[in-house]
């Protein structure tokens, strides 16, 4: 067990990816480390249990990688999500680093596998950990505890001692062997954003946050990220931005995970409520439009939407926890999901008289397109008319959020007089406002994560040498 009422290197807050390559960087520079991970042991590593890859610029194919992704297709592709809201400096630095992260989380005990195929269209892009995001974290928790890094369980930290942009130490919620102050020489804040905190987002989006489910772990409320605010760290992000995706809304309201995402859009439409259509389905390729659509749905009455689609495509995507609603006829379905019949068969005829011919192809920008109507459908657009007819009802589910503490190249926390901090240092979810303003791509929060932990840890081990 862990001595807690000595001194350590390097402190670590948080139990995800980011905290975990932080601690083995910081481990592998000769320092001391204590990860504290506020949830059980079952529960540990935050959103990371529920990931599935990890977008990186390689030069060339590789054994699971099916063609180069080059720094400057990944900045092209950064820079249009995020629709230039993203730091330059810091973006392209972590598109850097990411080339050398693909071989230096293998030599942490990582593994991958080939892509997933349907509509992620990611083999060339994102490499797939093999047996998902939880085989990835446990590689990383073994190699960590091998290495001697101090891992606590169920240690919620309550304060942060910090004086003049310095950390002192933290505060634990509850006594650990005695222990109630934790001391080190420098701090690495991997803790995750606030989207479990449900006031918290009510303060942004007000009461529609009541209707928001919340993929990931019900233990990323924020604390540390308020503290560090609170004690002078400067903020970067807009709060009302996040990642958010349409998840189905029978889901539960924490931890759905990625079995409840839905990846169907593109094969039908959405509609609201009032059995109206209010987006273009077929925007661009689906890994760059999903995490769109939880704010989407957000700002539509009583935030809920449906998927609705038809027999012919029901075997196109991968199936979700939760079966479609299906009716033999549009009235029927209508019915089932208690939308106005008359309305969504008259938004169903309209969008299928607007459907021109083409060729269709859901892994390019094809020319299945609508004319006359609005909104248009620009891609993959196909009439909705064999019978049953299948629907998901969503909601929008929040993964993390944006808001969180402006750092440098060094992953050092800048604090509000725009000086760097003395030792206190992030990365991951908490910092990950940094890069993406607006916006997501599938895997980028794991790079993020990923680059910036073992940076964070890296530089954290450094400090507290000298």
């Amino acid at each position: 067990m862990a001595d807690l009422t000595k001194k350590f290197d390097v402190l670590v807050i948080g139990g995800g990816n980011a905290a975990l390559c932080a601690a083995i960087s910081a481990r592998r520079a000769g320092a001391s480390v204590l990860v504290l991970e506020g949830a059980p042991k079952f529960y540990r590593g935050g959103n990371t249990r529920h990931t599935r890859n990890m977008r990186c610029a390689h030069d060339a194919a590789t054994e699971i990688l099916t063609g180069p992704y080059t720094e400057e297709e990944f900045w092209d592709d950064l820079l249009r999500l995020t629709g230039g809201q993203t730091d330059e400096e810091l973006a392209k630095f972590m598109i850097r680093e990411s080339k050398d992260i693909l071989n230096w989380i293998v030599e942490q005990g990582v593994r991958w596998q080939p892509s997933l195929g349907g509509t992620l269209s990611l083999g060339r892009t994102n490499s797939f950990f093999l047996g998902g995001g939880r085989a990835m974290l446990n590689a990383l928790y073994l190699t960590a505890e091998k290495l001697g890094v101090e891992i606590v369980y169920d240690a919620e930290v309550i304060d942060l001692q910090i004086e003049d942009g310095m950390f002192l130490s933290a505060k634990l919620k509850q006594p650990i062997d005695s222990a109630v102050e934790i001391r080190a020489s420098a701090l690495v804040a991997a803790a995750g954003g606030f989207e479990a905190n449900i006031e918290w987002l009510k303060e942004y989006w007000g009461e529609a946050a009541d209707n928001f489910l919340i993929r990931g772990t019900p233990y990323n409320r924020g604390s540390i990220l308020k503290m560090l605010l609170d004690k002078g760290v400067q903020d970067i992000g807009d709060p009302t931005q996040c990642h958010a995706v349409a998840i189905d809304a029978r889901a539960p309201k924490f931890d759905g995970g990625i079995i409840t995402r839905h990846d169907s859009v593109v094969f039908g439409i959405v509609v609201n409520k009032h059995a109206q259509r209010f987006y273009d389905e077929g925007e661009d390729i689906w890994p760059k439009r999903y995490a769109i659509w939880g704010r989407l749905v957000a700002a539509q009455p009583d935030q809920i939407a449906y998927i609705i689609f038809d027999a012919s495509v029901r075997n196109s995507f991968m199936p979700t926890l939760f079966p479609p609603i299906e009716g033999t006829t549009i009235a029927e379905l209508a019915g089932k999901l208690e939308l106005d019949p008359a309305a969504l068969e008259k938004t169903i005829t309209e969008f299928n008289a607007a459907v021109q011919p083409g060729t269709f192809d859901h892994t390019i920008l094809d020319d299945c397109r609508t004319e006359g109507i609005t909104p248009p459908k620009t891609h993959w657009a196909r009439r909705i008319e064999t019978p049953p007819y299948l629907a998901y009802p969503v909601r929008p589910g929040i993964t993390f959020t944006y808001l969180g503490t402006r750092v440098n190249k060094q992953s050092r926390m800048v604090m509000k007089d725009g000086k760097p901090s003395a030792n206190m240092f992030a990365a991951g979810e908490i910092m990950a406002g940094n890069v993406l303003g607006k916006g997501y791509a599938a895997g980028i929060g794991m790079t993020i994560g990923s680059v910036f932990g073992r940076v964070a840890g890296r530089e954290a081990a450094k400090n507290a040498r000298n």
